[in-house]
């Protein structure tokens, strides 16, 4: 065999479910179904379970963390409020928002949660750098933010060694709904989007690019 042929053949990295990451499109769902659907998904795992990112919107829904406090919920809206088995307080997600969640098994890839949190963020991070935006993180808040304003969110569950729920960052969304509460239990926090700090860019696009960003991430 020819050296050229040897060293394409070296190239070829079998695939395995440790390297795998399957990306689903699921456009607008509805929260509930979808968080069960996550629930179900880890529930059954296997050892060779290849892992996924599912990439979607949600129509309008508060979310409140296990630990979460109803009084950040400042008033009463239309918006249903959904209390789930993620971390966190409480928080909005809504059309024009992308939202990701991370199906990953942990223990296979030997990260630990605070390494996790770190290259979800830096995936947001890098993505917005592309687009000459400086984001950030603040200590002892998860989460990215642009000057003093989240534009991404973050919320997980860890079972078995395996992880789920994930992030949502802002794009082009109507921002109002956060006004009722005082996100991720922030009182005063100032939340932005995409859209507001320059990055004309549609969800479609955005949510593709950071597919990727998190790819290389993990």
């Amino acid at each position: 065999m020819r050296s050229e042929e040897k060293k394409a053949e070296s190239e070829v990295l079998p695939l395995t479910p440790h390297s795998y990451l399957l990306t689903r499109n699921l456009g607008l769902v509805e929260y509930l179904p979808t968080w069960q659907a996550m629930q179900d998904f880890t529930a059954t795992r296997g050892p060779d379970t290849p892992d996924e990112l599912w990439l979607l919107e949600h129509p309008p829904v508060y979310t409140l963390g296990l630990a979460g406090k109803p009084e950040h919920l400042l008033r009463a809206t239309d918006i249903p409020v959904v209390k789930i088995d993620r971390g966190g307080q409480i928080t909005y997600h809504g059309p024009g928002q992308i939202v990701i969640y991370l199906l990953l098994d942990l223990k296979r890839r030997n990260i630990g949660v605070k390494e996790l949190v770190r290259r979800m963020e830096q995936a947001v991070i890098d993505l917005l750098a592309e687009y000459g935006t400086r984001a950030e993180r603040l200590d002892k808040a998860p989460g990215v933010y642009v000057g003093n304003a989240k534009i991404a969110a973050l919320g997980l569950r860890i079972k078995n060694g395996c992880c789920y729920h994930g992030l949502c960052l802002n794009v082009d969304m109507d921002l109002s709904p956060y006004a009722a509460i005082n996100p991720c239990g922030y009182e005063g926090l100032a939340v932005t989007q995409c859209r507001n700090v320059g990055v004309t860019d549609n969800l479609e696009v955005i949510g593709e690019k950071l597919t990727v960003k998190l790819r290389q991430n993990f």
